[in-house]
């Protein structure tokens, strides 16, 4: 059982600002390398990132910049079945290569979120925070260190594959299978009510553009951290996720409809929050921690 765990952190929205590398190489099932380090990520550091990982522009002045370990990096990553909890470490250092100009590392993905829905059904649609899965499992990390939370990606898929008994490749095929064999009379409704346990309970979220994550499944995240999820901007609303935007539909402008009256709502004094995806996958994970204490 040979692959290769890996986590980044990012300094602020912008998921091509990484701000920390971790990884951890197995062979044979056994840890033979591990790496970390702060990177530079030549942009600002926003408070609500510094507030998860506790990294600031400070602490990482001297740190070698993306383009600088490259190289290592792609020497460990191509071609090798890379791990990691859900999508956002993945598009993370596509997006850095982009920035950078560098070629998008070749390599065989396996998200350890999708594993875990798929291994244990108290996790099928809900529940599945890196955090919460390793409590289940046993597992015992610092959260949001990014070589810790890669050997508790690695944790989850050696634990799937001895609990169903199959192999690394199975679990490549598995992933991306559906969650269960019902999957398609699942509810397909965006909007949805907020869990009243949630952190969030009392916010209003609308999501615009074209996400990463499906947007079934990312209102099924937010209504689960209290988000009451609705499909257009009004007076009420309180949080917009803004995924990338597909300019052929927005008639010659760069932003949404539902951007420019949020901007235009918030100009007038509503308190609404706009934030990229990547801020609310950590937005998700951080409140999913919250809630499991």
């Amino acid at each position: 059982m040979n692959f290769l765990a890996i986590d980044v952190e990012t300094a602020n929205s912008d998921m091509a600002s990484i701000c920390q590398i971790g990884f951890v190489l197995y062979e044979n099932g056994q840890i033979k390398k591990e790496w970390s380090s702060l990177i530079n990520p030549e942009d600002d550091f926003e408070f609500w990132n510094e507030s998860i990982h506790n990294i600031s522009e400070s602490d990482v002045k001297q740190s070698p910049k993306f383009n600088e370990i490259f190289e290592l990096l792609k020497s460990y990553l191509e071609n090798t079945i890379c791990v990691c909890h859900t999508h956002f470490d993945r598009v993370s250092l596509n997006r850095t290569c982009i920035k950078y100009g560098l070629p998008l590392i070749q390599s065989s993905w396996i998200d350890t979120a999708k594993v875990s829905r798929r291994c244990w059904s108290e996790f099928a649609y809900k529940g599945y925070g890196l955090s919460n899965v390793c409590k289940k499992l046993g597992y015992s990390f610092k959260h949001h260190d990014a070589l810790e939370d890669a050997k508790a990606s690695a944790h989850i898929l050696i634990s799937a594959i001895k609990e169903k008994e199959n192999t690394i490749n199975d679990w490549l095929i598995r992933v991306n299978n559906p969650i269960l064999l019902n999957a398609k009379s699942y509810d397909k409704s965006v909007s949805k009510d907020g869990n009243p346990d949630g952190n969030l309970f009392g916010e209003i979220l609308v999501f615009t553009g074209s996400l990463e994550i499906p947007r079934r499944e990312a209102s099924i995240l937010a209504s689960e951290i209290g988000c009451k999820v609705e499909n257009t901007i009004t007076k009420k609303t309180t949080l917009l996720v803004v995924g990338d935007q597909d300019l052929s539909k927005l008639s010659g402008k760069k932003k949404s409809s539902k951007h420019i009256k949020s901007e235009e709502l918030k100009t007038k004094g509503q308190n609404i929050r706009i934030m990229k995806e990547s801020d609310f996958v950590a937005l998700y994970e951080s409140n999913v921690e919250e809630i499991e204490k």
